[in-house]
C-alpha cells in the first residue's frame, strides 16, 4: 500500500492530442457504445507487489495511443483489490479530467472475501462488491460491470436482477457477462432484455488455441446484438516467440505457475508455435501481433483485451492493427497447424 502514497505531485499528465488518430473503434453489438479494437487489461502488473511507476506509464501509454478502455476486476492484484486501488491512485493523479473519455470496467464473480457472501453471483455479493470497487477506484460509477462467471447455484434471475438494479442505481452504465456458455448467454440476455437493461457485452477467453466460442456463442452474441471482448488473446504468452528458445526467467510460466505451467509447453506445442511464427513472419508481423489480428478479423469481436508488463510490449501489440486482413490461404495454413 505504501507505494500508493509515495507518488510525486508533479504537473498533471497531459494526454497526446493525436491519441485518436490511429485507433479504430468498433460498435459494441447493437449499442451506442464504441470500443477501441485493443483494450488494456489490468489482470497482471497492477498489484501492490508491482512497480507503481510502471503501472502509471502503461496507462498513459495506452491512452496516448487511443486505448480508452481499462478493464479490471474486484480480485485482480495481488492482493485482491490491489489493481483497483492502484488504478484509483493513478486515476486521481492523472486521469480525473479525462473521465468522460474513458470506459472503465470491473467485475465480480470469483472469490473476493471470506465467508458465504464473497463469491459467485448472489445479489448480496454483486452489489456489495461493486460498492467496494467504486471506493477503491475513487469513482462514482463504472462504465461496464460484469458478472465474472456463471453461478450454478444462484438462480440466474437473481444475478441478472442485481445487474439491472446496479444500472438503475447509477453505479454502472452498462452490464456484461464473462465465460457464460452459449445457452447460458441466451438465457441471460433474455432476462436482462425483459428487465429493460440489455446485456452490452460478453468477455470470453478466446484465442487461436482456445476456440470454444466458435461453437455457438459468437452466433448467439450476433443474433442478440451483444458485443464481445476476447481475453487471453496470446494464451498466457504461448502465442508469442517467448518460449521458442526455452524458458526466460521473467516469463509467466517461470514466475507464476498458477495459470501457465512449464509442463504445458511441450515439444508438440513448441512445434505448432514455431510454424505459426513462420506464418506471422510471412505477413510482416510478430506472432503476438498476428494472434491479435486473427481475433479482430471477425467483426463480431468488438475488442481484444491485452495485458502488458511494459510500454514496449503494449506498443508492439498495437502494431497488430497495421495488418488485420487474412487471405483464405493463410487462414487454411493456420487451421492446419492448429489441428
Amino acid at each position: 500500500m505504501s507505494k500508493l502514497f509515495g507518488v510525486s505531485r508533479k504537473k498533471s499528465y497531459q494526454a497526446k492530442e493525436t491519441r485518436y488518430e490511429k485507433m479504430n473503434y468498433r460498435r459494441c453489438g447493437k449499442s451506442g457504445l464504441l470500443l477501441p479494437e485493443i483494450s488494456l487489461g489490468l489482470w497482471h502488473n497492477f498489484g501492490f507487489t508491482d512497480d507503481f511507476k510502471n503501472a502509471q506509464n502503461l496507462l498513459k501509454c495506452a491512452f496516448d495511443n487511443g486505448i480508452t478502455h481499462f478493464d479490471l476486476a474486484n480480485n485482480y492484484g495481488p492482493p485482491y483489490g490491489a489493481a483497483e486501488s492502484t488504478f484509483g491512485a493513478i486515476f486521481k493523479k492523472d486521469f480525473k479530467s479525462y473521465r468522460d473519455e474513458l470506459i472503465i470496467s470491473t467485475k465480480a464473480g470469483w472469490d473476493m472475501w471470506p465467508g458465504p457472501y464473497g463469491n459467485f453471483g448472489s445479489r448480496k455479493y454483486l452489489i456489495s462488491s461493486l460498492d467496494q470497487s467504486l471506493q477503491r477506484m475513487g469513482l462514482d460509477y463504472v462504465d461496464i460491470f460484469y458478472h465474472h462467471r456463471p453461478d450454478p447455484e444462484t438462480p440466474m434471475e437473481e444475478t441478472m436482477a442485481a445487474l439491472d438494479h446496479i444500472v438503475r442505481q447509477g453505479k454502472a452504465l452498462y452490464v456484461g457477462i464473462s465465460q457464460y456458455s452459449a445457452e447460458e448467454t441466451l438465457k441471460a440476455t433474455k432476462i436482462l432484455t425483459a428487465l429493460g437493461t440489455p446485456c452490452l457485452i460478453h468477455q470470453p477467453k478466446y484465442n487461436m488455441m482456445d476456440r470454444w466460442v466458435e461453437n455457438g456463442l459468437l452466433d448467439v452474441l450476433e443474433n442478440k446484438g451483444v458485443g464481445a471482448i476476447a481475453f487471453s488473446p496470446l494464451q498466457q504468452g504461448i502465442l508469442t516467440d517467448k518460449y521458442l528458445a526455452g524458458f526466460p526467467e521473467d516469463s509467466r510460466a517461470v514466475k507464476d505457475g498458477r495459470y501457465l505451467k512449464t509442463s504445458q509447453i511441450d515439444n508438440e506445442l513448441i512445434s505448432k508455435v514455431t510454424q505459426l511464427n513462420e506464418i506471422a513472419k510471412s505477413r510482416g508481423q510478430s506472432l503476438a501481433q498476428m494472434a491479435i489480428a486473427w481475433l479482430l478479423k471477425d467483426q463480431r469481436v468488438t475488442s481484444v483485451l491485452v495485458g502488458a508488463s511494459k510500454t514496449e510490449q503494449l506498443l508492439d501489440s498495437l502494431k497488430a492493427l497495421d495488418n488485420l486482413e487474412f487471405s483464405e490461404e493463410i487462414l487454411v495454413k493456420i487451421d492446419n497447424v492448429l489441428k
